[in-house]
């Protein structure tokens, strides 16, 4: 299926000096992003609310086939542990609905101490299927959550569960969950957020994506190794530009 979509690119569109002259020259940094790369993910929304007008703005400096992830605020995933998360939800959908149909994917990453609990994960995606159906991807970091139980659950959802690297548990490493979406985060490895990655692992994931693509799933791949700017060389480099 040719037309299935693949969306490569960073947490966040900041542009590093050195990569700077592979992008055009005039425009905002995400408007010229958004001329190289086809997806962003917003981490900043996990920090903080941004207002509903501030989303539509980054909508309208995009292509329309241009997607962005929005990473949902931590004080539902770490302070209220999904749970009683129903104003806070109400909050957050109607600030990030602000960006159309450039939504592309809701993430959830949930803290390395919260353990698998079906009930309180059946409920608050339920609370979310409720309000929103946009795609969803979940990134545990518990060991717990790499079982059959919740394997089983999050498939039920039609929440993909996130393949992260480095892996915290045996399993994470590997899409999981709904088959129907899978979702990349390359943090950086072996130093989390720092490190580059060479390539034969970008050829690898290249090769990861090319199968998704072939059996008609979305795919997504999002560089996090900012932290020494290695994430925009990385994203670009996976989509061969």
């Amino acid at each position: 299926m040719t037309d299935t979509p693949t969306y490569i690119g960073t947490a966040g569109w900041s542009m590093p000096s050195r990569y700077a002259e592979r992008f055009p020259a005039e425009g905002s940094h995400l408007e010229r992003y958004a001329r190289r790369l086809n997806a962003a993910e917003i981490n900043t929304s996990f920090y903080r609310p941004h207002r509903r007008a501030t989303y539509e703005h980054w909508a309208a400096s995009v292509p329309a086939d241009f997607r962005f992830a929005v990473k949902l605020p931590r004080t539902m995933t770490h302070e209220q542990r999904l749970k009683d998360c129903g104003d806070l939800l109400d909050r957050f959908i109607g600030e990030a609905t602000g960006l159309g149909p450039q939504l592309g994917v809701l993430l959830v990453q949930l803290p390395p101490s919260l353990p698998f609990e079906a009930e309180a994960v059946e409920g608050f995606f339920a609370e979310l299927r409720r309000r929103i159906d946009a795609p969803a991807a979940c990134e545990p970091r518990h060991a717990s959550w790499f079982g059959p139980e919740a394997e089983e659950l999050l498939a039920a959802l039609q929440i993909a569960r996130v393949a992260a690297d480095p892996a915290r548990a045996t399993g994470a490493g590997a899409p999981g969950g709904w088959g129907g979406l899978v979702y990349y985060r390359l943090h950086g490895s072996p130093k989390i957020y720092y490190s580059d990655y060479d390539e034969a692992v970008l050829a690898g994931m290249r090769r990861r994506l090319q199968k998704h693509r072939a059996a008609g799933v979305p795919a997504w791949c999002i560089f996090d190794n900012t932290a020494a700017f290695a994430a925009l060389g990385n994203a670009l480099a996976v989509t061969g530009l």
